[in-house]
């Protein structure tokens, strides 16, 4: 079954209304994998005076856009204020905004945003997850439903998962220090709380869940600490987990195809300083108090190191904390792997699950996508890496979208119609050709303007969020 029609089909058998029209209903659209419907044919060419159908000023956000019909739905923020926001996707004008009073994230990335969650919608109501308040539901009308209010969590460099719908579930994952992740799974009508499921191994990962329909077997799959986990959709009961990823920041979220589901994690496990390394950071004690402070110890705010270690929060990094961080970091493995279905197996699973890994080209942030068999990551720097997703060979690797386009890609890519968008943080976003044996630019498009958040493609036009704007492109 091609790509396309199998997340078609996944998602009218996950969702309790039909659309009508065209719909993009969360984070990379249906099930998260970023593949556009069929037939649709966004431009290859565009820009800030080129095939713009409309452009609309919108508040701070690195969330993306999620559209069911003519109604498009995005976060924001503005001040101690988090903002839904409703808009025509006829004129890109504003239909209401809803507003909620959320706290600041205890941890926040210089490149992260208070909003960062995409919203989701079933085409009676949209929800969304604001990090800080809690989850929120609004009807089109921009009515709100009800309010689920969370703790704030501590994720060192904020928040970055998005809420998913399945199953007549609204599921959040909420990755966190200390020991306090969980998955929950709350009722879309009332708000109320079906289940939630504590992933006490879990710190600081920024993916979305995906779900994988395995026959019958209909399983909720997370992308985390040191491991890829599966948990039953109707109860949130873990059933199999398998290792092979990084044990922090992990950012991309799964991807799913060929009776497979493909992971992967950046190589930070390889950069954690070595156990003589640790020890020799207590060289910055300067009080000799047996601890370090911030003060003390500057070379650990990059990337909010400090916070990730001082794991007892009282400002300090101890010797033991630096230790147990470091040991944690050197743990986890990285790359990009395939993990062939595993059937009714459950509990832990041996490495004859793992089909293939390579550890060449892997992303920071960005999701792979696939593509007829071929699995596409961009790299920082703008190099694109090719892979056969059945034997796991390199058709190309770090090949260079250029210097134009280069900067760090936190956007995922999408694709339609056989052409796959790749969004730089310089706000090149670059056209590439699916397929074949060799990287195929089509078009390098700038907008003059940053782009982290992934686009939207619904129909013949492709949404997308830089800075301080919203553009809709279509010819």
């Amino acid at each position: 079954m091609p790509t396309r029609t199998f997340f078609t089909f996944l998602f009218l058998a996950i969702s309790p209304w039909l659309p009508a029209g065209p719909v993009w209903p969360q984070f990379r659209g249906l099930n998260c994998q970023g593949i556009s419907a069929a037939g649709d044919k966004p431009p290859v060419e565009f820009g800030s005076d080129k095939n713009v159908r409309w452009k609309t000023p919108v508040p701070t956000g690195v969330s993306s856009p999620c559209v069911w019909e003519d109604h498009l739905f995005l976060t924001a923020s503005e001040g101690d204020r988090l903002l839904l926001l409703s808009l025509h996707t006829s004129d890109g004008k504003v239909r209401w905004r809803h507003e909620v009073a959320a706290s600041k994230p205890q941890s926040l990335h210089q490149t992260n945003n208070p909003a960062a969650a995409t919203p989701t919608t079933d085409g009676r109501r949209v929800y969304a997850y604001h990090c800080g308040f809690g989850l929120v539901a609004c009807d089109f009308e921009g009515r709100e439903i009800w309010r689920h209010p969370l703790e704030t969590p501590l994720v060192v460099n904020g928040s970055g998962t998005s809420p998913v719908l399945a199953g007549g579930k609204l599921l959040l994952v909420c990755d966190q220090q200390g020991g306090n992740s969980y998955l929950l799974a709350v009722d879309p009508q009332t708000g109320g709380q079906l289940w939630k499921t504590q992933r006490p191994q879990a710190v600081s990962a920024y993916t979305t869940p995906v779900i994988w329909k395995r026959g019958t077997i209909e399983e909720i799959v997370v992308s985390g600490s040191l491991r890829v986990t599966a948990y039953g959709l109707e109860d949130g009961a873990e059933r199999w987990s398998a290792g092979g990823l990084e044990g922090v920041s992990v950012c991309p979220s799964p991807v799913i195809g060929d009776g497979k589901i493909f992971l992967t994690s950046r190589s930070f496990g390889g950069a954690a300083p070595s156990a003589a390394a640790s020890a020799g950071m207590m060289l910055a004690d300067a009080d000799r108090d047996g601890k370090l402070s911030r003060k003390e110890a500057p070379f650990l705010e990059k990337d909010n190191a400090f916070d990730f270690i001082d794991a007892d929060k009282d400002g300090f990094a101890s010797a033991q904390e630096i230790k147990e961080a470091s040991d944690w970091i050197r743990g986890g493995d990285f790359g990009l792997f395939a993990l062939k279905d595993p059937g009714e197996a459950k509990g832990k699973l041996d490495d004859h699950f793992t089909e293939w890994r390579h550890k060449s080209g892997i992303p920071k942030v960005s999701s792979p996508i696939l593509a007829d068999g071929l699995l596409y990551m961009v790299q920082d720097g703008g190099m694109v890496t090719c892979t056969n997703a059945t034997t796991g060979r390199i058709i190309f690797d770090r090949e260079r979208l250029g210097k134009d386009a280069g900067g760090d890609y936190f956007a995922s890519p999408v694709m339609a119609d056989g052409h796959i968008y790749l969004c730089s943080t310089r706000g090149v976003i670059s056209v590439i050709q699916a397929g074949g044996d060799s990287l195929k630019i089509l078009a390098q498009n700038a907008l003059n303007d940053p782009v982290l958040a992934t686009p939207a493609i619904v129909g013949n036009r492709i949404y997308i969020r830089s800075a301080s704007t919203l553009w809709a492109f279509g010819e």
